[in-house]
């Protein structure tokens, strides 16, 4: 256990915490935790490249706690009804079939090595950048067009994408499995 693993941790605990400020129409709360999570994300990430601390904990605990968090927004958002209902069912759709894929593999003893990808990269930008315009416009009672738009477009691309592409590598990796 090291700061950045800590930190980490702490933005898992973040997650319920932010649900609960968007349950309660606190918008402003919750953009502002929304805030000092991606912080929080940014500093652990330079702790752990910068001061030498990688660890096989970190390297779970991050992608983890990004996801919930941001599964956890979109759920939210999508409940509250400030995001459609088809961007939250493709966002946590994805994850899910990410996960499946993770799990079938571990189960058939041919663990998938876990690259992310750089469209999912771009994929995570962009549904933190639409919920961070969500949470703001709800917290700050702006309108967000055209942007809201742009960046749903952005989410369903990259997340259409990322998913099929995951998809291909695991068919062929799952494909190197002889039957018995």
């Amino acid at each position: 256990m090291n700061i950045p693993n800590i930190i980490t941790l702490g933005r898992i605990i973040l997650v319920p915490v932010i649900v609960w400020a968007i349950a309660s129409r606190q918008m402003e709360i919750a953009f502002a935790i929304f805030v000092i999570a991606g912080v929080s994300d940014a500093v652990d990430g330079f702790l752990a490249k910068r001061l030498n601390m990688t660890s096989e904990l970190g390297a779970l605990l991050d992608p983890l706690a990004d996801k919930a968090l941001l599964v956890s927004i979109f759920v939210a958002l999508g409940i509250w009804g400030a995001v459609p209902l088809w961007i939250v069912i493709l966002v946590v759709s994805r994850d899910i079939m990410i996960v499946a894929a993770v799990i079938v593999s571990w189960l058939f003893d041919k663990p998938i090595p876990m690259k992310p990808l750089m469209v999912s990269k771009l994929n995570t930008v962009a549904q933190v950048a639409f919920a961070a315009l969500v949470l703001a416009s709800l917290g700050f009672n702006f309108k967000p067009a055209p942007y809201d738009l742009i960046l749903m477009g952005f989410v369903t691309v990259f997340t259409l994408v990322s998913v099929s592409l995951y998809l291909v590598e695991w068919v062929r990796h799952m494909g190197t499995i002889e039957a018995n």
